[in-house]
């Protein structure tokens, strides 16, 4: 799940920087207080100091949180959901591993629903909860 992003690191506070660089290290979510157990060395000793940061980063759209895990990941694709796209997840119940990906199908339905119902999203999150490829095949 390593990726770079356009939003130079020095606009970014210390905390938010710690914050989305132990994300982008990880090898699957974290919860909050994941996070503030890998930073407690750096010097974060409360909740509330990784839940601001994460807020900040999921409202410029440099993490994202997995509603079904209750866990943030950093994001994989900066560039999908700056320009209005849907953000979905493909979330492996075996191994962990996380997959970010964008559908202009689903965007143009979802979109296209809400417009004939009169319904304004505020926030759209898809999960998709299965087994990777990968785990398919070592099962196999």
């Amino acid at each position: 799940m390593t990726h770079v992003h356009e939003e130079p690191a020095e606009a970014l506070t210390r905390n938010q920087g710690l914050v989305l660089g132990t994300l982008t290290g990880a090898d699957a979510p974290l919860s909050a207080y994941d996070i503030l157990d890998r930073l407690r060395d750096d010097g974060l000793r409360a909740p509330l100091q990784v839940y601001r940061a994460l807020d900040k980063l999921v409202e410029r759209g440099l993490a994202h949180r997995l509603e079904s895990l209750n866990a943030f990941v950093a994001c994989a694709d900066a560039h999908c959901h700056r320009a209005g796209g849907i953000i979905a997840f493909a979330i492996c119940e075996k191994c962990g591993r996380v997959d970010e990906f964008a559908d202009d199908t689903v965007r143009e339905r979802l979109v296209g629903w809400a417009g004939e119902n009169g319904f304004k999203p505020s926030r759209t999150t898809i999960e998709l909860r299965g087994t990777c490829k990968e785990c398919l095949a070592q099962a196999a």
